[in-house]
């Protein structure tokens, strides 16, 4: 009897300890917000009538304030000449450069540390994702950087 309320006693702790493990893995999924924007002319303030579209896709670490990003684009009406998230602005208004990228061309990756003030700019979906062009200085498609649920 001893020898089995041990082995019982044993698996009751093997088992809270599997599901408290398994509780701190989704606690970390938790902690990453998710983005994204679709990319269009249309977009634009104001808009212009190129046939360009991409989408722009962001995960922040809520914990770090780590940022990783891809935007992917086609159809501009020539290269890139710079691309950068910009903020803080609702859709429909325009803002400041707050992330330049290293390289326009598709796909643009890379990832960056924000500011409290950035990341929750960024959380209220005040960032978006722009692409210029020579034909479209001021920017020829752009992907407000909306939470996905």
């Amino acid at each position: 009897m001893n020898r089995y309320g041990t082995l019982l006693r044993m698996a009751l702790v093997a088992g809270v300890a599997t599901a408290a493990l398994a509780g701190c893995g989704m606690m970390s999924k938790s902690n990453t917000a998710n983005f994204s924007g679709s990319m269009n002319a249309a977009s634009e303030v104001p808009p212009n009538m190129t046939r360009g579209s991409g989408l722009a896709e962001a995960w922040l670490n809520k914990d770090t304030n780590v940022l990783k990003y891809k935007i992917v684009y086609t159809g501009l009406s020539g290269p890139a000449t710079g691309a950068h998230f910009h903020g803080p602005a609702a859709a429909g208004a325009n803002a400041g450069i707050v992330l330049p990228f290293a390289n326009p061309a598709s796909p643009i990756e890379g990832q960056a540390t924000l500011t409290p003030a950035q990341a929750a700019d960024l959380m209220g979906g005040k960032w978006y994702a722009n692409i210029h062009t020579a034909a479209n200085p001021a920017g020829e498609i752009r992907g407000q950087l909306l939470p996905k649920m």
